[in-house]
């Protein structure tokens, strides 16, 4: 079978595998029906995924259809079609039983899928401890709307939740990528007084107003003054940053009211200066981290509700074969791209 394959640093090209087998009986294989290009991707392009290993196929956002499963697999059958999520986790560990499976101590815990061991830019994947690492779609629910419930979705539920929103907060995210109108959507069930977008693609702001018009929009350069005229304490009560820019975490921290909350999901290619000079006196909390799986059944539920609807996120559509002109469209935001789904 064809799969997109990490060759070295700044280069993926396809490469015939064999069709994976079970090789643990927590395993199970699906037939990727439909994948999807995420940042992390481009990430491991570059080299910024140090433990990204050379030789594995990449792609951690897909949906599918169950082929075969572990003796040990019962939460799902040959034939669901199902949701798999970005990182795999033994529910067992000190880790999962509190909650932060995004740290589950297992070799094949966190985020291994198209990074440590083969992903789903393919025909079929290997999906370990699936019993977590699965949730069935339900028959009401399409592909494409579930199709970023196991990655970006999951991510900008999770960021919405730790955030601690209120109805009487400004909320401001910095970002309107794929993972930021994901967080966008979260933190709309939250209902908070007022939104702020902070974007500098006038594509992805366009987006954002056609899409979302009670929101409010500012770019990076206006983001601090818009802020602050618009906020009711000096400042953003929670800041979701989502962007992962060169300057966007010091922004974050900035547009922040004293006391606030500060929420840190995105993926930095450099390290990052705490100017705890700067800052004193703000009393500012940070919370950080990565993608955290444990709410996909939840959200599989809000879509099954119509509460969230992700499917004006995918701008464009390409056959697995096509995945190398996909790549360009979205490594290089050409033609309005927002996010892109493969078709297996």
């Amino acid at each position: 079978m064809l799969a997109y394959t990490y060759i070295e640093k700044g280069r993926f090209a396809f490469v015939d595998k064999a069709k994976p087998v079970i090789v643990e009986p927590t395993d199970a294989i699906v037939r990727v029906t439909m994948g999807s290009i995420c940042s992390s991707d481009i990430h491991i392009k570059h080299g910024s995924v140090p433990r990204a290993v050379p030789g594995i196929t990449v792609g951690h956002e897909m949906v599918g259809v169950v082929e075969e499963i572990g003796e040990d697999v019962a939460n799902v059958k040959v034939g669901d079609r199902v949701t798999v999520n970005v990182e795999t986790f033994c529910g067992e560990c000190f880790f999962c039983k509190n909650g932060y499976v995004n740290n589950c101590t297992d070799s094949n815990g966190g985020w291994a899928l198209g990074c440590r061991i083969d992903g789903g830019q393919t025909e079929y994947v290997r999906v370990p401890l699936a019993n977590q690492g699965l949730n069935k779609i339900p028959d009401n629910v399409s592909d494409e709307q579930a199709l970023f419930v196991g990655d970006v979705l999951a991510t900008g539920f999770w960021a919405a939740r730790i955030s601690e929103i209120t109805e009487e907060d400004t909320v401001l995210i910095i970002g309107a990528g794929p993972t930021g109108i994901c967080t966008l959507l979260c933190v709309m069930l939250r209902k908070p007084k007022r939104i702020i977008v902070c974007e500098k693609s006038e594509e992805r702001r366009d987006f954002v107003r056609r899409h979302y018009p009670e929101v409010l929009l500012t770019t990076p350069e206006e983001c601090k003054d818009f802020v602050m005229s618009n906020s009711d304490h000096n400042g953003a009560d929670r800041v979701l940053e989502v962007a992962g820019a060169d300057d966007t975490f010091r922004l974050a921290w900035e547009c922040a009211r004293p006391n606030a909350i500060v929420t840190v999901v995105a993926l930095y290619d450099k390290p990052q200066v705490l100017p705890l000079p700067d800052m004193y006196g703000k009393n500012l909390t940070f919370k950080t981290g990565g993608v955290d799986g444990c709410d996909c059944e939840e959200v599989l539920k809000l879509i099954e509700e119509g509460k969230i609807d992700t499917t004006p996120l995918i701008t464009h559509r390409f056959s697995l074969k096509e995945i190398e002109k996909a790549y360009h469209i979205f490594e290089n935001k050409l033609d309005g791209v927002i996010k892109i789904a493969i078709c297996c």
